[in-house]
């Protein structure tokens, strides 16, 4: 009814005969990624690592890019050994959308390529790296300049390089908020990266 505060609304779905089906009620409050809509800050480290030469270079490189240009964000940092980057997706033309905020296809752009590229640098030629699958909960609107970081810690790449045999694969999963200045998370994405040790 008008003016009901149930947050439920409908689908209408097809049967297999084809014809429309009842309408099945849904939760908007629902999130069918499984993610928090409702996490703690996650503010951006102010000391990360240093940079190399090298990496500065491949940062040039990763932000001229045409696929990643075309994103809106930028690259902003890559430490020396790949085990840390932050991208940063500013709020401007490029980026904004039809209702005034952050286009949601350049925040997941944004975060897309980077745990990937990570791993190749890291782990080398001996491993084929692919993105398996994603998701992304937009939680906040974005109009402001956003960031989002990425860690890879020794520990897991060693662990990955002693337990896998040539032939064998593992399948990893890496949460990355995307936040404002402050910290306050904006979106998740959730990226699942299929690793294998060729023969």
């Amino acid at each position: 009814m008008p003016g009901d505060s149930d947050n439920t609304s409908s689908v209408g779905s097809r049967s297999d005969t084809g014809l429309p089906a009842e309408p099945r009620a849904y939760d908007v409050r629902d999130t069918p990624t499984g993610l928090d809509r409702d996490p703690d800050p996650s503010p951006i480290d102010p000391d990360p690592p240093a940079e190399s030469r090298r990496t500065k270079l491949w940062r040039y490189g990763f932000n001229l890019l045409p696929a990643y240009r075309g994103t809106g964000a930028r690259v902003e940092h890559i430490a020396d050994g790949w085990r840390y980057v932050r991208v940063r997706i500013p709020f401007n033309w490029r980026t904004r959308n039809g209702v005034g905020t952050i286009f949601g296809g350049s925040l997941y752009g944004a975060v897309d390529p980077v745990y990937m590229t990570m791993f190749q640098r890291i782990l080398g030629d001996e491993f084929t790296i692919w993105d398996k699958s994603a998701a992304i909960e937009f939680i906040e609107p974005g109009r402001e300049t956003l960031y989002a970081e990425f860690e890879l810690d020794e520990a897991e790449t060693t662990g990955i390089e002693d337990s896998l045999d040539p032939g064998e694969s593992t399948d990893r999963d890496y949460l990355v908020p995307i936040v404002d200045d402050g910290g306050t998370v904006h979106a998740l994405c959730r990226k699942t990266l299929y690793v294998r040790r060729d023969e």
